[in-house]
């Protein structure tokens, strides 16, 4: 057994000890018929990405889990690896070449992605080193990247397979248009932020009925001049007689119709509804129930696309100025309203989306969903806590067709051939050599790449060697438990479950556990733009990854967001030292008494009381830690280890490996080294780095605690009635505490304790605990009676069930000390109450006073009468 160090120093440890966990490849999982598998997939950080509190507390809720199912006897993996991020790697790497005056076209696609992957090795693990440094227990020797050899393997495969079953389809469909990435992104990549905008109420004149108009309102009038008809509901009375007639679409020459569609609100704006089916989602829908034309009037930068219009090659905003001051002088704008309205952006870079109608690739989502939907509603698939069940399940019944074509270069290309001879197309792996429907040689690679979530999707299987049928994928697949936050449920959660069914036919978890966000001490989001985020390294380097680690999960419930507060850091660094000092100060005793086995028949009262409670500890965590209640758990291994443990076990030990002729010290020492032991392995999936430092010193059987065993309950541990005598002999304690504390008595004062009850059995439960409970109740004698007989009229008592402890008055205090104290105090308050009447008696004070003020005076007044009436009574008690 080694020393610990006088100070708990985590910078000094934290580092060797990972590098020791590494080289034993603790961290390593195999198939392994003679264990069951338990498993995690990390959620793949992106390679642009750094550490974020997010990052941590996800990372760290995944180790607890993998930590505590690998002491338990599973073979563990937790898969990691990290992600392409094609958008936002392709943004960074161009936003890289503009500085160093490079343009992506000049660079050329091939030449532009050599680019990207230098990117990648000089940031792509930039993440992982990080994720070290948290004690992340990741099996690094499997790490995978979304666009590896086998992962691309996986892609290309997904991909055939479903266009050959006709779910993949090329087609003109309404899609989100980024114009600033210049590529579509798909509707979980839409966040909608509320805006402040306006209504305009704009007169569309009746054809051919001079002075008759429909007015319509809209928030986006530069879509006006894609209009193709204004609707109406079929059973709105108001407007019965306009169906079938036409309008002149203000601006553009043209005449729309008006059609009866119920999709139309007849309670909303005017009932009358401007439909323009290639910018909007919804407008879409109508236009192919009637048949309606899709006029496209932007470009891809969003400026208008309208040649012959004055319009035409205006930013849309732009467009927009001009063509309401142009409404406005044709007499046509009717109003303006002020409007708040959630408006559609880009959530990487925060650009308004524009609606448009594009030819890309889609994915047919009615039959996939299907089994999605079943697999929560049969429980086969769970969500802890069970209220985002209903996220997933609107989610999956309100989908729409998934557009997963990107227009970008970075990222899996689409394996589409086109033929340049006549177009038609081919889905391969590699390029045909000619086309089979012409025979011509000449065939083009589709520009596109893939959405990055049709990757993601594929990952609990595509990193474990799937489409082959390897051992891991046998082994390890399906996996156990996804851990996320609820904000990306539909963008992966969603699309894992239904990959995972219709490409292997098992769910790829039964599982998912889902946090909240960390919001800081104002509960305000993290963010860039706000300056409040916290960096998890700058934590770690001031208090401990384990201080970290504790902090993000206290007080930590399932699908609740948390605040950070640097006062719990603080607090969870005091429990490490807590912990720390406990461990030298038995280890120390630990030295001067070796030989410390001990058969249960050898331990005392004190002794069966904590193994006891340590055995009701195991049982309890391992339930909590089972239902995922990581926070419960947690908050139940600190109060034992601090207050049970260390507050009281250990002080009431003391007196017994103090005193060399004590015979029940071997008792005591082999109690407190294995309840501590077993109360670091309770811990150690929280704390990883300061229990395998205190593990390693205090035994030499095993070398690494997490690789031991995990805690489990034992019946011949349970002593009950151990545990009912001591809770009331700290019953008795507390009761003393409390009225030697009222009395200001300090504890080096001892003072007779008399124990007075009619139960024999309470007596004899104090009987076998003079030692202690003398030194816990700073007791100079200890007299056990069955009435108060002998026991003078001026002690104090304290009442506890069953019995009342008495305490000799005249033993706490000096009566002729005290009251001189009582008299000085008298006076003081007397001086104060002066003061403060005073004050609240000059009306000229009262009248120019600050509110703040006033109420400060008066607030003082209160105390200090309350005070002098406490002193009076101690005073007068005294004279008695």
């Amino acid at each position: 057994m080694k020393e610990l160090e006088k100070n708990y120093n985590p910078a000094e440890i934290e580092g060797k000890i990972y590098q020791k966990w590494l080289d034993k490849k603790y961290f390593h999982a195999e198939p392994n018929p003679d264990k069951k598998p338990f498993t995690i997939v990390m959620p793949p950080p992106n390679i642009t990405g750094q550490l974020h509190m997010g990052h941590a507390l996800d990372n760290t809720m995944q180790d607890i889990l993998i930590r505590y199912k690998r002491m338990q006897g599973y073979e563990a993996l937790w898969q990691p690896g990290t992600d392409h991020a094609a958008i936002a790697t392709e943004v960074k790497v161009i936003e890289s070449l503009k500085k160093q005056g490079i343009d992506k076209e000049d660079l050329g696609r091939d030449g532009f992605l050599e680019k990207c992957w230098d990117w990648r090795k000089e940031y792509g693990g930039r993440i992982i080193n990080q994720l070290h440094k948290m004690g992340s227990s990741a099996d690094w020797d499997r790490e995978r990247f979304t666009m590896d050899e086998g992962c691309s393997e996986a892609v290309q495969e997904v991909f055939i397979r479903l266009y050959e079953k006709g779910y993949i389809y090329k087609g003109s469909r309404i899609i989100n248009w980024c114009p600033v990435c210049q590529t579509s992104i798909s509707d979980a990549e839409v966040e909608h932020v509320d805006q402040d905008g306006f209504f305009w109420h704009i007169n569309y004149p009746v054809a051919g009925e001079e002075g008759s108009f429909v007015e319509i309102a809209t928030t986006r009038p530069e879509t006006l001049l894609g209009d193709t008809a204004v609707a109406v509901n079929p059973e709105d009375e108001r407007y019965t007689n306009l169906v079938g007639k036409m309008l002149e679409l203000p601006l553009t020459g043209r005449t729309i119709p008006v059609i009866a569609d119920s999709y139309v609100d007849k309670e909303f704006g005017t009932g009358c509804v401007k439909i323009t089916p290639a910018h909007d989602p919804n407008d879409f829908e109508v236009g192919k129930r009637h048949n309606l034309p899709e006029l496209t009037i932007m470009n891809d930068d969003a400026t208008i696309n309208l040649p012959g219009s004055r319009y035409d090659g205006m930013e849309r905003y732009e467009a927009r100025k001009a063509i309401v001051e142009d409404l406005k002088k044709l007499g046509l704008l009717v109003k303006v309203v002020p409007h708040t309205h959630a408006v559609g952006t880009h959530d990487r870079c925060k650009t308004t989306v524009e609606p448009m109608v594009k030819q890309q690739w889609f994915v047919r989502m009615e039959e996939m969903a299907k089994p999605a939907i079943e697999a929560l509603k049969t429980g086969k698939l769970k969500f802890v806590p069970e209220r985002f069940d209903k996220t997933y399940l609107h989610w999956l019944e309100s989908i729409r067709d998934w557009c997963i074509s990107r227009q970008l270069w970075w990222g899996h290309r689409i394996p589409a051939y086109y033929c340049d001879e006549c177009g038609e197309i081919v889905v391969s792996k590699e390029r045909p050599e000619k086309c089979p429907k012409c025979g011509c040689t000449h065939l083009t690679q589709d520009e596109d790449t893939l959405d990055t979530w049709f990757s993601s999707a594929l990952w609990p299987f595509s990193t474990l060697g799937w489409p082959n049928e390897t051992e891991d994928l046998k082994y390890f697949y399906p996996t156990d438990v996804l851990v996320t936050g609820y904000d990306i449920i539909f963008f992966w959660v969603i699309r894992m479950v239904f990959s995972g069914i219709e490409q292997t036919g098992e769910l790829p978890f039964h599982t998912v556990l889902i946090h909240g966000l960390i919001r800081d001490s104002e509960g305000r989001k993290m963010s860039k733009s706000l300056g409040n985020g916290i960096d998890p390294l700058e934590v770690i380097d001031k208090y401990g990854a384990d201080a970290l680690r504790m902090t993000l999960i206290t007080g930590n419930a399932p699908g609740n967001d948390m605040r950070f507060y640097w006062e719990r850091v603080e607090a969870s660094r005091n429990f490490a030292n807590k912990v720390w000092n406990a461990s030298r100060f038995m280890m120390m005793n630990i030295e001067k008494a070796p030989d410390s086995q001990a058969e249960l028949s050898d331990l005392t009262m004190a002794d069966k009381w904590i193994l006891s409670k340590a055995n009701t500890l195991a049982r309890e965590v391992t339930d909590n830690l089972d239902k995922y209640e990581l926070g419960i758990a947690l908050q139940k291994v600190y109060d034992f280890i601090w207050e049970e443990f260390c507050d009281w076990y250990i002080e009431m030990v003391k007196p017994r490996l103090w005193n060399e002729e004590d015979t029940t010290k071997a008792a005591a020492i082999w109690t407190l080294k294995t309840v501590l032991i077993n109360s670091l392995k309770l811990l150690h999936p929280y704390m990883p780095f300061l229990t395998e430092e205190i593990f390693c010193n205090l035994q030499d059987e095993e070398e690494s605690i997490m690789v031991s065993a995990w805690p489990e309950y034992k019946e011949e541990w349970n002593f009950a009635e151990e545990e009912h005598a001591v809770e009331t002999i700290k019953e008795a304690v507390r009761g003393i505490r409390n009225v030697r504390t009222s009395m200001n008595v300090p504890p080096s004062k001892k003072a007779k304790v008399y124990v007075v009850s009619e139960n024999s059995e309470i007596l004899d439960i104090f009987e076998h605990s003079r030692v202690f409970f003398a030194m816990l109740g700073y007791a100079s004698e200890i007299v056990l009676k069955k009435d108060k007989e002998g026991i003078g009229e001026d002690a104090v008592s304290a009442v506890i069930h069953q019995a009342v402890i008495y305490m000799p008055f005249a033993e706490l205090v000096d009566i002729e000390k005290e009251k001189e104290r009582l008299k000085k105090e008298e006076e003081r308050l007397s001086k104060e109450l002066a003061r403060v009447k005073g004050m609240l008696s000059n009306e000229k004070f009262v009248s120019k006073a600050p509110a703040a003020k006033l109420e400060e005076e008066k607030a003082k007044l209160e105390k200090y009468t309350q005070m002098m009436d406490q002193v009076k009574e101690r005073i007068a008690q005294l004279g008695e």
